[in-house]
């Protein structure tokens, strides 16, 4: 199935809370998050004065044991247009968030929060990651995945359970298992539903019946990683994704639309080729289908677009923590 032509301007990320342990400095958190010590302190200067970077008594190495500071993963603040923190409240910090990053793919989740809203990922990194959506067509998955692993190139993979349980998605989901250093995996749903349609009860259904069906043919979790068919979210949504251990609400901000065959007016290779050309920036998610039907055709041009770019293909994993 096609995902939903995401409007532009993409969505903007949520903000997520993260309570301060002993041992944390500013630079470290920001590290794990994929921002900047300098970001954190602007969205959090209100709250706690001392880590205004404008004022004398900017003190960015004196945060405090149980400060609950917000920032946006993979986000960078321009320093013309200075952010201001959620206006209502300040969102409460998951348990994941005021312990580690880190989570066992056994523990059933973490998040007790809405899942974090992504369109992109550091503006900074000089990095790229291709995403492709396993959800309708399948003609030429596994040529496409077997193209990535020729090449080295690394990828993160949606796909649904209903497309993962076919012949040919058992095999994507087997050359995933074989290359954990090239693919991520993420979850697509169980049977690829509008989920803001659905009650909060089978939203949390969709996901983790898919996971249950997809983590032992893939090896792993789909955690923390989920991108909603169309994408179609809201924030009862992501609350729900939240709660169920997906930390992350993936969108994008290229999509190639190959979903779409030639014949309907969909892009030939070269369009593609030159979507990704034009569109992409450091830290873009670019949305693509393992049954596109130009795809496999348009990817020589997309690594050659992206090495001349100066932008390096890398799986989610290297933007967020688990």
């Amino acid at each position: 199935m096609p995902s939903f032509v995401l409007p532009s301007p993409a969505p903007s990320p949520t903000f997520f809370a993260y309570a301060v342990i002993a041992g944390d400095t500013l630079e470290g958190i920001a590290r794990r998050y994929g921002t900047t010590g300098r970001s954190i302190a602007y969205w959090n200067r209100a709250t706690y004065p001392s880590l205004n970077p404008d004022a004398p008594a900017y003190r960015p190495d004196q945060i405090q044991v149980g400060w609950v500071l917000v920032l946006i993963p993979g986000e960078t603040v321009d320093a013309s247009e200075l952010p201001t923190a959620p206006p209502s409240s300040r969102p409460s910090p998951t348990p994941a968030a005021s312990r580690s990053p880190s989570a066992s793919p056994s523990s059933g989740g973490t998040a007790t929060g809405a899942s974090v809203l992504l369109s992109h990922g550091p503006r900074n990194s000089g990095q790229i990651a291709l995403t492709f959506d396993m959800g309708g067509r399948l003609d030429p998955a596994v040529q496409i995945m077997n193209w990535l692993i020729a090449h080295d190139v690394k990828a993160t993979i949606f796909p649904t359970a209903q497309m993962g349980t076919t012949a040919i998605g058992r095999q994507v989901l087997a050359l995933v298992r074989s290359h954990p250093e090239l693919f991520a995996l993420g979850n697509h749903t169980y049977d690829h539903p509008d989920l803001t349609k659905l009650t909060s009860s089978q939203v949390t259904s969709q996901l983790t019946r898919a996971e249950a069906t997809i983590a032992p043919l893939a090896g792993r979790t789909t955690k923390p990683w989920f991108r909603p068919p169309f994408g179609a979210q809201n924030l009862a949504v992501r609350n729900a994704a939240g709660a169920a251990g997906w930390r992350y609400t993936v969108l994008w901000d290229v999509d190639t639309i190959d979903w779409e065959p030639t014949s309907q007016g969909g892009p030939t290779t070269d369009d593609i080729v030159a979507k990704v050309t034009s569109r992409s920036q450091s830290g873009s998610i670019v949305l693509m289908h393992l049954g596109g039907y130009n795809t496999l055709g348009a990817l020589p041009g997309i690594l050659d677009a992206v090495s001349q770019l100066g932008l390096e293909p890398v799986t989610l994993d290297a933007w967020f923590p688990r």
